[in-house]
C-alpha cells in the first residue's frame, strides 16, 4: 500500500483510535484534528500522527486542514452522536454532527481538489427512518452520494470492543441493579467488532473497488438486545434479572432517562431505531469477509 496523507476527523474516540493506529502501523501519515489534545494523548506516541487541536466545524479551519493534506490526500469521517434534543427531522445536534459538517467536509474537499474520502455511517440509516439519528444519518449519507468525490460508505451495526459505551455501561449498571426494567429487550442487532471496523476502514483506502459503494458491516451472530445485557453482566461480573417492558412503559422510562445527569442509557429516539431490528438484510453477504477478507469476531473475543 502506497502511504498517504490523511485527514482523521472524529479519530480520538473509541473506533477512530483503532483507525488511527492501524493506519499508522502501514507508514501513512496522519492529521488528526480534536477540541482537546489530551482527547487523543493515547495516540500521541504513534509515529507520523499529528493531534491539533482544531474546530471541525469551521469551515476555515476544514479548508485548511485539507489544503495542507496536498495531492493525493484522504479525508475520513468518523464523527457522530447518539442522543439529541427532539427537532423535526432530526435535533439541532444531529444537523451540526451528521449532516452540517457532512457538507463542510465535502466543500472543503473540493476546494482543495481532493478526491477520496471515506465516510461513516450506520445500519438502518435513512432518510426516512423512524429516528431523528436515522434520518440525519440517512441524509447525511445522500450528501456523500450526490458529490463528485470518490467515496466509501460504511454502517457497522453496533460497535463493540474493550472500550466500548455499550457492553461497558450495561456491566457498570448491573453492578447496581439486581433488576433491570428494559425497553426493547426483544429487538436484535449484529454487533460487530471496533478492530474489525477499524481494519475495513484502513483496507478501503487502496482498494479501488470499493469506491462508490456502501458497506453494511455486522458480526457473526445476531443477539436480542436482552442477550447483549445478559452478556455485558457476565463480563462486568454480575448480572441483573431483566424485565423486558412493553413500548408505553419503555417510552415512559426512556424519557426520564434522557432527564438524568451523566451518560444516557436509553432515550426516546433510541426507541425509535430501534423499531426494527439492527442486522444485515436477509441474505446478504457479510462485506468484512466478502470483500474486505476479514474474519469477523463475536462478542466472546472479550471475555478473558
Amino acid at each position: 500500500m502506497n502511504e498517504a496523507k490523511i485527514l482523521l476527523i472524529g479519530g480520538s474516540g473509541f473506533i477512530g483510535q483503532k483507525i488511527a493506529s492501524g493506519l499508522s502501523a502501514l507508514g501513512h501519515s496522519v492529521l488528526l484534528p480534536t477540541r482537546k489534545a489530551a482527547y487523543a494523548k493515547e495516540l500521541w506516541v504513534l509515529p507520523k500522527l499529528q493531534v491539533i487541536e482544531a474546530n471541525i466545524h469551521d469551515p476555515a479551519v476544514l479548508a485548511d486542514m485539507c489544503q495542507r493534506l496536498g495531492p493525493g490526500g484522504v479525508v475520513i469521517n468518523l464523527v457522530g452522536i447518539l442522543h439529541d434534543k427532539t427537532g423535526s427531522p432530526y435535533g439541532p445536534g444531529f444537523l451540526k454532527n451528521h449532516v452540517e459538517l457532512t457538507k463542510k467536509i465535502i466543500a472543503a474537499m473540493g476546494a482543495a481538489n481532493l478526491k477520496r474520502y471515506i465516510h461513516m455511517s450506520a445500519l438502518g440509516a435513512s432518510s426516512s427512518g423512524a429516528s431523528m439519528y436515522q434520518r440525519s444519518k440517512g441524509d447525511a449519507e445522500n450528501l456523500v452520494k450526490a458529490s463528485d468525490l470518490d467515496w466509501t460508505i460504511f454502517r457497522p451495526s453496533v460497535v463493540f470492543g474493550e472500550n466500548d459505551k455499550f457492553i461497558n455501561l450495561f456491566a457498570s449498571l448491573q453492578k447496581f441493579a439486581p433488576v433491570l426494567p428494559l425497553g426493547g429487550a426483544a429487538v436484535k442487532f449484529q454487533p460487530v467488532y471496533v478492530s474489525d471496523v477499524a481494519q475495513a476502514f484502513v483496507k478501503s483506502i487502496s482498494m479501488s473497488e470499493t469506491i462508490g459503494r456502501v458497506f453494511d458491516l455486522a458480526g457473526p451472530r445476531v443477539y436480542t438486545l436482552a442477550e447483549l445485557v445478559n452478556f455485558a453482566g457476565m463480563v462486568g461480573g454480575r448480572k441483573s434479572m431483566i424485565i423486558p417492558l412493553p413500548k408505553p412503559l419503555a417510552y415512559l422510562q426512556a424519557g426520564l432517562l434522557e432527564m438524568m445527569p451523566g451518560p444516557t442509557l436509553m432515550s426516546r429516539d433510541n426507541l425509535a431505531s430501534m423499531s426494527e431490528d439492527n442486522v444485515l438484510p436477509a441474505g446478504a453477504e457479510n462485506a468484512l469477509e466478502k470483500v474486505f477478507g476479514i474474519n469477523p469476531q463475536a462478542l466472546n473475543v472479550l471475555i478473558k
